[in-house]
Protein backbone atom coordinates (compact mmCIF):
# COMPACT_ATOMS: atom_id res chain seq x y z
CA UNK A 1 0.00 0.00 0.00
CA UNK A 2 1.58 3.55 -1.15
CA UNK A 3 1.88 5.99 1.48
CA UNK A 4 -0.51 8.65 -0.31
CA UNK A 5 -3.09 5.84 0.53
CA UNK A 6 -2.74 4.98 3.61
CA UNK A 7 -3.19 9.08 4.30
CA UNK A 8 -6.62 8.35 2.95
CA UNK A 9 -7.82 5.87 4.96
CA UNK A 10 -5.92 5.82 8.06
CA UNK A 11 -7.45 2.99 9.56
CA UNK A 12 -5.47 0.61 7.23
CA UNK A 13 -2.86 -2.19 8.59
CA UNK A 14 0.18 -1.45 7.02
CA UNK A 15 3.03 -4.73 6.27
CA UNK A 16 6.64 -4.79 6.53
CA UNK A 17 8.89 -4.08 9.40
CA UNK A 18 12.79 -3.17 9.97
CA UNK A 19 14.93 -5.88 11.83
CA UNK A 20 17.02 -3.94 14.52
CA UNK A 21 20.27 -4.01 13.22
CA UNK A 22 23.54 -3.16 14.83
CA UNK A 23 24.23 0.84 15.79
CA UNK A 24 25.49 1.48 12.80
CA UNK A 25 25.37 0.82 9.30
CA UNK A 26 27.99 1.37 6.51
CA UNK A 27 27.74 4.03 4.30
CA UNK A 28 25.32 3.17 1.57
CA UNK A 29 26.97 5.08 -1.22
CA UNK A 30 30.74 6.17 -0.71
CA UNK A 31 33.48 7.91 -3.17
CA UNK A 32 36.53 6.34 -3.88
CA UNK A 33 38.84 6.87 -0.89
CA UNK A 34 42.03 9.45 -2.15
CA UNK A 35 44.74 10.84 0.23
CA UNK A 36 43.30 13.66 2.41
CA UNK A 37 44.24 17.30 1.96
CA UNK A 38 43.85 20.02 3.69
CA UNK A 39 41.64 22.91 2.91
CA UNK A 40 38.40 24.26 2.26
CA UNK A 41 35.37 25.38 4.19
CA UNK A 42 32.55 22.78 4.67
CA UNK A 43 29.04 23.75 4.44
CA UNK A 44 26.96 22.08 6.34
CA UNK A 45 22.91 22.53 5.82
CA UNK A 46 22.22 21.35 9.53
CA UNK A 47 18.52 20.48 10.34
CA UNK A 48 18.16 22.13 13.05
CA UNK A 49 18.42 25.26 14.88
CA UNK A 50 21.23 25.26 17.56
CA UNK A 51 20.03 26.71 21.13
CA UNK A 52 22.15 27.44 24.00
CA UNK A 53 26.01 27.20 23.36
CA UNK A 54 26.96 26.03 26.57
CA UNK A 55 27.97 22.61 26.83
CA UNK A 56 26.73 22.36 29.97
CA UNK A 57 23.88 23.42 29.86
CA UNK A 58 22.43 22.44 26.50
CA UNK A 59 20.01 19.65 26.27
CA UNK A 60 19.42 19.27 22.83
CA UNK A 61 20.81 17.22 19.87
CA UNK A 62 20.98 20.21 17.29
CA UNK A 63 23.47 21.92 19.59
CA UNK A 64 25.35 19.05 20.56
CA UNK A 65 26.23 18.53 17.24
CA UNK A 66 28.00 21.49 16.60
CA UNK A 67 29.38 21.69 20.13
CA UNK A 68 31.15 17.87 19.97
CA UNK A 69 33.80 19.20 17.65
CA UNK A 70 34.46 22.58 19.80
CA UNK A 71 35.05 20.34 23.02
CA UNK A 72 36.47 16.97 24.01
CA UNK A 73 35.47 15.34 27.26
CA UNK A 74 37.20 12.86 29.61
CA UNK A 75 36.59 9.78 28.09
CA UNK A 76 34.20 8.70 25.66
CA UNK A 77 32.87 5.45 23.30
CA UNK A 78 34.69 3.49 20.99
CA UNK A 79 32.40 1.84 17.81
CA UNK A 80 31.33 -1.22 20.34
CA UNK A 81 29.97 1.77 22.81
CA UNK A 82 32.68 0.90 25.25
CA UNK A 83 33.97 3.40 27.29
CA UNK A 84 37.34 5.10 26.40
CA UNK A 85 39.98 7.45 27.60
CA UNK A 86 39.91 10.53 26.22
CA UNK A 87 41.42 13.76 27.44
CA UNK A 88 42.42 11.42 29.93
CA UNK A 89 45.33 9.11 29.13
CA UNK A 90 44.26 6.26 31.84
CA UNK A 91 41.85 5.77 34.49
CA UNK A 92 42.16 3.66 37.58
CA UNK A 93 38.97 2.43 39.56
CA UNK A 94 39.55 1.51 42.73
CA UNK A 95 38.40 -2.05 44.23
CA UNK A 96 35.53 -1.09 45.88
CA UNK A 97 34.56 1.18 42.93
CA UNK A 98 34.46 4.42 44.96
CA UNK A 99 37.49 6.05 43.61
CA UNK A 100 38.22 6.86 40.14
CA UNK A 101 41.78 8.32 39.18
CA UNK A 102 41.71 10.11 35.90
CA UNK A 103 45.52 10.40 34.64
CA UNK A 104 45.70 13.47 31.92
CA UNK A 105 47.17 14.09 28.82
CA UNK A 106 50.06 16.17 28.51
CA UNK A 107 50.36 18.73 26.18
CA UNK A 108 46.24 19.38 25.74
CA UNK A 109 45.79 23.19 24.86
CA UNK A 110 42.93 25.06 24.77
CA UNK A 111 41.62 26.99 21.50
CA UNK A 112 43.03 30.60 23.78
CA UNK A 113 46.61 28.47 24.10
CA UNK A 114 46.50 27.69 27.42
CA UNK A 115 47.39 24.12 28.49
CA UNK A 116 44.57 21.62 30.22
CA UNK A 117 45.82 20.61 34.22
CA UNK A 118 43.29 18.71 36.55
CA UNK A 119 42.40 22.25 38.17
CA UNK A 120 40.08 22.71 34.41
CA UNK A 121 38.86 18.84 34.79
CA UNK A 122 37.80 19.80 38.04
CA UNK A 123 35.68 22.95 37.76
CA UNK A 124 34.17 21.59 34.96
CA UNK A 125 33.01 18.68 36.89
CA UNK A 126 32.04 20.71 39.96
CA UNK A 127 30.30 23.54 37.37
CA UNK A 128 28.31 20.40 36.68
CA UNK A 129 27.48 19.20 39.86
CA UNK A 130 26.38 22.51 41.11
CA UNK A 131 22.56 22.85 40.47
CA UNK A 132 23.08 27.12 39.82
CA UNK A 133 24.85 25.72 36.37
CA UNK A 134 21.62 24.23 35.32
CA UNK A 135 23.64 21.83 33.61
CA UNK A 136 21.20 18.62 32.02
CA UNK A 137 23.70 16.03 33.37
CA UNK A 138 23.55 17.58 37.02
CA UNK A 139 22.94 13.76 38.44
CA UNK A 140 26.03 12.55 37.24
CA UNK A 141 27.28 13.84 40.23
CA UNK A 142 24.88 13.40 42.78
CA UNK A 143 27.29 10.89 44.45
CA UNK A 144 30.89 12.49 44.14
CA UNK A 145 31.87 13.29 47.76
CA UNK A 146 34.68 14.44 46.77
CA UNK A 147 37.53 15.67 43.67
CA UNK A 148 41.77 15.93 44.26
CA UNK A 149 43.67 17.12 42.44
CA UNK A 150 47.07 15.96 43.81
CA UNK A 151 49.07 17.55 40.71
CA UNK A 152 48.21 19.03 37.65
CA UNK A 153 47.58 16.13 35.57
CA UNK A 154 45.95 13.69 38.16
CA UNK A 155 42.44 14.02 39.20
CA UNK A 156 40.91 11.51 41.89
CA UNK A 157 36.93 11.55 41.97
CA UNK A 158 35.56 9.95 45.23
CA UNK A 159 32.03 8.25 45.62
CA UNK A 160 30.23 8.21 48.73
CA UNK A 161 28.51 5.45 47.35
CA UNK A 162 29.10 3.07 43.89
CA UNK A 163 27.61 4.30 40.83
CA UNK A 164 28.90 2.00 38.18
CA UNK A 165 27.71 4.06 35.23
CA UNK A 166 29.68 7.29 35.82
CA UNK A 167 32.52 6.78 33.41
CA UNK A 168 30.11 5.85 30.82
CA UNK A 169 27.72 9.01 32.10
CA UNK A 170 30.57 10.80 31.23
CA UNK A 171 30.76 10.18 27.74
CA UNK A 172 27.43 11.12 26.87
CA UNK A 173 25.63 15.06 27.03
CA UNK A 174 28.39 17.20 27.78
CA UNK A 175 28.77 15.93 31.59
CA UNK A 176 32.23 15.24 30.68
CA UNK A 177 33.29 18.20 28.67
CA UNK A 178 36.46 20.02 30.03
CA UNK A 179 36.23 23.68 29.73
CA UNK A 180 39.07 26.16 31.09
CA UNK A 181 38.61 27.20 34.83
CA UNK A 182 37.07 30.35 35.49
CA UNK A 183 35.12 29.90 32.00
CA UNK A 184 31.43 29.28 32.85
CA UNK A 185 30.70 32.82 32.38
CA UNK A 186 30.78 32.81 28.60
CA UNK A 187 30.30 29.30 27.56
CA UNK A 188 27.35 30.47 26.03
CA UNK A 189 28.12 33.20 23.91
CA UNK A 190 31.46 31.90 23.52
CA UNK A 191 32.23 28.46 23.85
CA UNK A 192 35.88 27.15 24.13
CA UNK A 193 37.34 23.75 24.48
CA UNK A 194 40.14 21.71 23.34
CA UNK A 195 38.36 20.04 20.30
CA UNK A 196 39.34 19.55 16.82
CA UNK A 197 37.68 22.95 15.87
CA UNK A 198 38.15 26.85 17.87
CA UNK A 199 33.81 28.95 17.44
CA UNK A 200 34.38 31.33 15.34
CA UNK A 201 30.95 32.85 15.50
CA UNK A 202 26.76 32.37 15.41
CA UNK A 203 24.10 34.17 14.13
CA UNK A 204 21.43 33.19 15.61
CA UNK A 205 18.83 31.00 13.50
CA UNK A 206 20.89 31.38 10.45
CA UNK A 207 24.71 29.70 11.33
CA UNK A 208 27.47 28.86 13.19
CA UNK A 209 30.98 29.15 11.96
CA UNK A 210 34.30 26.88 13.37
CA UNK A 211 37.40 26.75 11.97
CA UNK A 212 40.68 24.05 12.51
CA UNK A 213 42.32 24.69 15.76
CA UNK A 214 45.90 23.90 14.65
CA UNK A 215 46.98 22.59 17.82
CA UNK A 216 44.53 19.93 18.29
CA UNK A 217 45.85 17.32 21.00
CA UNK A 218 45.41 14.35 18.48
CA UNK A 219 45.84 16.15 14.80
CA UNK A 220 44.59 19.58 13.29
CA UNK A 221 41.42 18.55 11.30
CA UNK A 222 41.98 18.69 7.14
CA UNK A 223 39.30 21.50 6.81
CA UNK A 224 39.96 24.82 7.23
CA UNK A 225 36.45 25.53 8.46
CA UNK A 226 32.91 24.11 9.05
CA UNK A 227 29.91 26.63 8.57
CA UNK A 228 26.68 25.23 10.20
CA UNK A 229 23.73 26.69 8.05
CA UNK A 230 20.36 25.98 9.98
CA UNK A 231 18.28 25.16 7.67
CA UNK A 232 15.27 23.18 9.47
CA UNK A 233 12.97 23.40 6.30
CA UNK A 234 13.56 20.06 4.70
CA UNK A 235 12.58 20.75 1.27
CA UNK A 236 15.35 23.86 0.96
CA UNK A 237 17.58 21.81 2.53
CA UNK A 238 17.69 19.31 -0.27
CA UNK A 239 17.55 22.07 -2.57
CA UNK A 240 20.45 23.39 -1.73
CA UNK A 241 22.37 20.10 -1.11
CA UNK A 242 21.24 19.46 -5.15
CA UNK A 243 22.25 22.68 -6.59
CA UNK A 244 25.83 22.64 -4.65
CA UNK A 245 25.11 25.53 -2.37
CA UNK A 246 25.63 22.83 0.46
CA UNK A 247 28.10 20.16 0.92
CA UNK A 248 26.16 18.32 3.09
CA UNK A 249 22.80 17.53 4.60
CA UNK A 250 22.02 15.52 7.85
CA UNK A 251 17.86 14.04 7.83
CA UNK A 252 17.60 13.90 4.05
CA UNK A 253 13.16 14.18 3.92
CA UNK A 254 11.73 10.82 4.71
CA UNK A 255 9.74 10.90 1.78
CA UNK A 256 12.93 11.34 -1.00
CA UNK A 257 15.82 9.21 0.74
CA UNK A 258 15.17 6.12 -1.76
CA UNK A 259 15.51 9.09 -4.80
CA UNK A 260 18.44 10.19 -3.40
CA UNK A 261 20.29 6.83 -2.80
CA UNK A 262 19.68 6.38 -6.21
CA UNK A 263 21.00 9.59 -7.32
CA UNK A 264 24.80 8.29 -8.84
CA UNK A 265 25.79 12.07 -8.23
CA UNK A 266 25.22 12.52 -4.60
CA UNK A 267 26.69 10.49 -1.78
CA UNK A 268 24.39 8.80 1.08
CA UNK A 269 24.90 7.87 4.81
CA UNK A 270 22.37 5.97 6.36
CA UNK A 271 22.33 4.28 10.31
CA UNK A 272 20.40 2.43 12.60
CA UNK A 273 19.12 4.29 14.87
CA UNK A 274 19.32 7.81 15.12
CA UNK A 275 16.67 8.41 17.75
CA UNK A 276 13.27 7.10 19.16
CA UNK A 277 9.99 9.18 19.14
CA UNK A 278 7.54 9.46 22.01
CA UNK A 279 4.55 10.55 22.38
CA UNK A 280 4.25 12.42 25.86
CA UNK A 281 1.03 12.97 28.17
CA UNK A 282 1.24 15.57 31.14
CA UNK A 283 1.11 13.46 34.16
CA UNK A 284 0.33 16.61 35.81
CA UNK A 285 -3.15 16.88 33.92
CA UNK A 286 -5.91 15.29 35.62
CA UNK A 287 -6.70 12.52 32.94
CA UNK A 288 -3.12 11.37 32.39
CA UNK A 289 -2.60 10.91 36.76
CA UNK A 290 -4.84 7.79 35.56
CA UNK A 291 -3.01 4.72 34.35
CA UNK A 292 -6.38 3.54 32.48
CA UNK A 293 -6.60 6.79 30.68
CA UNK A 294 -2.72 6.62 29.10
CA UNK A 295 -2.92 2.87 28.37
CA UNK A 296 -6.34 3.43 26.79
CA UNK A 297 -4.85 6.16 24.58
CA UNK A 298 -1.70 3.38 23.76
CA UNK A 299 -4.24 1.31 22.86
CA UNK A 300 -5.66 3.72 20.34
CA UNK A 301 -2.48 3.68 17.69
CA UNK A 302 -1.22 1.68 15.61
CA UNK A 303 2.27 2.08 15.96
CA UNK A 304 3.05 0.26 12.40
CA UNK A 305 0.51 2.06 10.51
CA UNK A 306 1.62 5.64 12.25
CA UNK A 307 5.33 4.52 11.31
CA UNK A 308 4.62 3.53 7.71
CA UNK A 309 2.34 6.62 7.11
CA UNK A 310 4.49 9.68 9.05
CA UNK A 311 7.96 8.36 8.88
CA UNK A 312 7.84 6.69 5.48
CA UNK A 313 8.99 3.54 7.12
CA UNK A 314 12.28 4.67 7.83
CA UNK A 315 12.41 3.44 11.09
CA UNK A 316 11.37 0.10 13.31
CA UNK A 317 8.71 0.17 15.53
CA UNK A 318 9.18 -0.82 19.27
CA UNK A 319 7.32 -0.77 22.56
CA UNK A 320 10.43 0.26 24.49
CA UNK A 321 13.08 3.20 24.68
CA UNK A 322 16.24 1.01 25.71
CA UNK A 323 18.66 1.24 22.73
CA UNK A 324 18.40 -1.56 20.42
CA UNK A 325 21.65 -2.87 20.51
CA UNK A 326 22.27 -2.58 24.21
CA UNK A 327 22.24 -5.82 26.55
CA UNK A 328 19.54 -3.97 28.72
CA UNK A 329 16.94 -4.01 25.78
CA UNK A 330 13.72 -5.56 27.01
CA UNK A 331 12.73 -7.16 23.71
CA UNK A 332 10.44 -9.29 25.86
CA UNK A 333 8.14 -6.17 25.20
CA UNK A 334 6.08 -5.82 22.35
CA UNK A 335 3.38 -2.90 20.98
CA UNK A 336 -0.06 -2.84 22.41
CA UNK A 337 -2.21 -3.38 19.18
CA UNK A 338 -4.60 -1.43 18.10
CA UNK A 339 -7.60 -1.75 20.05
CA UNK A 340 -10.13 1.19 19.46
CA UNK A 341 -13.63 -0.73 21.57
CA UNK A 342 -10.98 -1.70 23.96
CA UNK A 343 -9.78 1.92 24.30
CA UNK A 344 -13.65 3.14 24.63
CA UNK A 345 -14.56 0.96 26.92
CA UNK A 346 -11.45 1.72 29.46
CA UNK A 347 -12.12 5.15 29.08
CA UNK A 348 -15.12 4.85 29.79
CA UNK A 349 -14.37 2.59 33.32
CA UNK A 350 -12.03 5.51 34.08
CA UNK A 351 -14.71 7.88 34.21
CA UNK A 352 -14.58 9.74 30.57
CA UNK A 353 -17.26 8.28 28.19
CA UNK A 354 -17.48 9.19 24.42
CA UNK A 355 -16.89 12.82 23.79
CA UNK A 356 -15.76 14.03 27.35
CA UNK A 357 -12.45 13.94 26.41
CA UNK A 358 -10.75 17.24 24.77
CA UNK A 359 -7.57 16.79 24.07
CA UNK A 360 -4.52 19.84 22.80
CA UNK A 361 -1.55 17.77 20.78
CA UNK A 362 1.43 20.57 21.25
CA UNK A 363 3.69 19.56 18.09
CA UNK A 364 6.07 21.35 16.84
CA UNK A 365 7.33 22.23 12.92
CA UNK A 366 11.02 21.89 13.53
CA UNK A 367 9.91 18.01 12.98
CA UNK A 368 7.79 17.67 9.92
CA UNK A 369 6.79 13.85 10.84
CA UNK A 370 5.66 15.04 14.37
CA UNK A 371 2.68 17.30 12.67
CA UNK A 372 1.61 14.41 10.13
CA UNK A 373 2.10 12.00 13.30
CA UNK A 374 -0.69 14.21 15.05
CA UNK A 375 -2.39 14.66 12.21
CA UNK A 376 -2.99 10.63 11.60
CA UNK A 377 -3.59 10.45 15.13
CA UNK A 378 -7.07 12.98 14.90
CA UNK A 379 -8.62 10.51 13.20
CA UNK A 380 -8.09 7.36 15.31
CA UNK A 381 -8.70 9.24 18.60
CA UNK A 382 -12.37 10.46 16.92
CA UNK A 383 -13.21 6.81 16.37
CA UNK A 384 -12.31 6.44 19.96
CA UNK A 385 -14.28 9.34 20.98
CA UNK A 386 -11.94 11.86 21.90
CA UNK A 387 -11.57 15.27 20.47
CA UNK A 388 -7.92 15.39 19.16
CA UNK A 389 -6.76 18.93 18.41
CA UNK A 390 -3.38 19.68 17.04
CA UNK A 391 -1.59 23.33 17.78
CA UNK A 392 1.87 23.39 15.79
CA UNK A 393 4.58 25.54 17.47
CA UNK A 394 8.25 26.39 16.15
CA UNK A 395 10.58 24.71 17.96
CA UNK A 396 11.47 27.67 20.71
CA UNK A 397 8.24 27.86 21.76
CA UNK A 398 7.74 24.30 22.10
CA UNK A 399 10.85 24.74 24.36
CA UNK A 400 9.42 27.18 26.33
CA UNK A 401 6.02 25.65 26.81
CA UNK A 402 6.96 22.35 26.77
CA UNK A 403 10.20 22.00 27.64
CA UNK A 404 10.32 24.35 30.30
CA UNK A 405 7.02 25.26 31.30
CA UNK A 406 5.18 21.80 30.83
CA UNK A 407 2.43 23.65 29.71
CA UNK A 408 0.54 21.50 27.33
CA UNK A 409 -1.64 18.08 27.65
CA UNK A 410 -0.32 16.09 24.98
CA UNK A 411 3.09 16.28 22.85
CA UNK A 412 5.29 14.40 20.99
CA UNK A 413 9.44 14.45 21.59
CA UNK A 414 12.47 12.62 20.14
CA UNK A 415 15.39 11.99 22.10
CA UNK A 416 19.37 11.31 20.64
CA UNK A 417 22.18 9.62 21.47
CA UNK A 418 20.62 8.03 24.90
CA UNK A 419 22.69 4.53 24.33
CA UNK A 420 23.98 4.47 28.12
CA UNK A 421 20.49 3.12 30.32
CA UNK A 422 21.18 5.40 33.21
CA UNK A 423 20.94 8.23 31.19
CA UNK A 424 17.92 7.06 29.61
CA UNK A 425 15.97 6.01 32.22
CA UNK A 426 17.06 8.09 35.31
CA UNK A 427 17.24 11.30 33.39
CA UNK A 428 13.84 10.69 31.42
CA UNK A 429 11.60 8.79 33.70
CA UNK A 430 13.14 9.27 37.66
CA UNK A 431 11.33 11.90 38.93
CA UNK A 432 14.03 13.67 39.60
CA UNK A 433 15.76 13.24 36.30
CA UNK A 434 16.76 16.36 34.07
CA UNK A 435 14.54 15.67 31.18
CA UNK A 436 11.22 14.67 33.01
CA UNK A 437 9.55 17.15 31.37
CA UNK A 438 6.29 14.83 31.68
CA UNK A 439 6.43 14.64 35.80
CA UNK A 440 5.98 11.15 35.60
CA UNK A 441 6.41 10.20 39.38
CA UNK A 442 6.22 6.47 40.02
CA UNK A 443 8.09 5.11 42.69
CA UNK A 444 8.96 1.86 41.22
CA UNK A 445 11.11 3.73 38.58
CA UNK A 446 12.80 5.72 40.96
CA UNK A 447 13.86 2.28 43.43
CA UNK A 448 15.28 0.78 40.55
CA UNK A 449 16.97 3.37 38.79
CA UNK A 450 18.45 3.93 41.87
CA UNK A 451 19.31 0.15 42.20
CA UNK A 452 20.97 0.37 38.93
CA UNK A 453 23.62 2.50 39.28
CA UNK A 454 24.47 0.54 42.94
CA UNK A 455 24.41 -2.92 40.86
CA UNK A 456 27.93 -3.65 39.73
CA UNK A 457 27.56 -6.47 37.71
CA UNK A 458 26.48 -5.91 34.32
CA UNK A 459 24.31 -8.65 33.28
CA UNK A 460 22.25 -7.72 36.66
CA UNK A 461 22.28 -3.78 35.85
CA UNK A 462 20.81 -4.74 32.80
CA UNK A 463 18.04 -6.73 33.87
CA UNK A 464 17.27 -4.15 36.37
CA UNK A 465 17.01 -1.81 33.70
CA UNK A 466 14.74 -4.45 32.09
CA UNK A 467 12.17 -3.87 34.32
CA UNK A 468 12.22 -0.27 34.04
CA UNK A 469 11.16 -0.75 30.99
CA UNK A 470 8.12 -3.13 31.70
CA UNK A 471 6.99 -0.67 34.21
CA UNK A 472 6.87 2.28 31.97
CA UNK A 473 4.94 -0.18 29.52
CA UNK A 474 2.79 -1.32 31.98
CA UNK A 475 1.82 2.35 33.67
CA UNK A 476 1.92 3.74 30.16
CA UNK A 477 3.69 6.39 31.35
CA UNK A 478 4.61 7.70 28.05
CA UNK A 479 3.58 5.31 24.38
CA UNK A 480 7.35 4.38 22.70
CA UNK A 481 6.87 4.55 19.19
CA UNK A 482 9.46 3.78 17.31
CA UNK A 483 13.71 4.30 16.38
CA UNK A 484 14.28 6.58 13.39
CA UNK A 485 16.98 5.87 10.91
CA UNK A 486 19.55 8.37 10.24
CA UNK A 487 20.84 9.91 7.20
CA UNK A 488 23.30 11.89 5.52
CA UNK A 489 23.74 13.40 2.17
CA UNK A 490 26.83 14.67 0.38
CA UNK A 491 28.58 16.57 -2.59
CA UNK A 492 31.13 13.28 -4.53
CA UNK A 493 34.07 15.53 -3.18
CA UNK A 494 32.89 15.15 0.58
CA UNK A 495 35.67 12.11 1.76
CA UNK A 496 35.62 10.39 5.54
CA UNK A 497 32.32 10.34 5.61
CA UNK A 498 32.74 7.18 7.51
CA UNK A 499 34.22 8.79 10.35
CA UNK A 500 31.42 11.57 10.78
CA UNK A 501 28.70 10.00 12.41
CA UNK A 502 29.72 9.41 16.48
CA UNK A 503 28.97 5.75 17.90
CA UNK A 504 25.94 7.27 19.95
CA UNK A 505 24.40 7.63 16.34
CA UNK A 506 23.41 11.23 16.84
CA UNK A 507 26.69 13.55 17.02
CA UNK A 508 28.90 14.35 13.91
CA UNK A 509 32.48 14.72 14.04
CA UNK A 510 34.57 16.68 11.33
CA UNK A 511 37.82 16.30 12.62
CA UNK A 512 38.44 13.58 9.31
CA UNK A 513 36.63 15.26 6.86
CA UNK A 514 38.15 16.60 4.00
CA UNK A 515 37.43 17.98 0.79
CA UNK A 516 38.76 16.97 -2.79
CA UNK A 517 40.02 19.14 -5.42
Amino acid sequence: MKRRDFLRNSTALMGGSVVFNSAMLAPSVLSAQETPVTGGTLIWGHSETTQNLDIHQTGTASSSRVLQNIHNSIVTVDENLSVIPMLAESINVSDDGLTYTFNLREGVLFHDGSPMTSADVKYSFERVKDPATGAVSFEVFNNVASIDTPDDLTVVVTMSSVNAPFLSRLAENGAGAVIPLGSGDTQGTTPMGCGPFKFTRYEVGNVVEMERFDDYWDGPAYLDRVLAREISESTTRLTGLRTGELHMINDIPLDRVGEIEADPNLQVVSWFPLNFDFVNMNHNYEPFQDARVRIAFDMIIDKEALMQGALWGQGATSASAGYPSAAAYNSDISPRPQDIEGAKALLAEAGYPEGSLNIVFKATTNYPYHIETAQILVEWFRMAGVNLTIEQLTWADWLSQCWIDRDYQMTMMNFFALWEPDYLFYSVWNSTGAFNYRGVNDPVIDELTERARGTVDDAERADVYKAVQQQIFDEAHDIVLWFRNGTIGAQPNVMGLDTVVHPNGSNLNFHKVWLSA
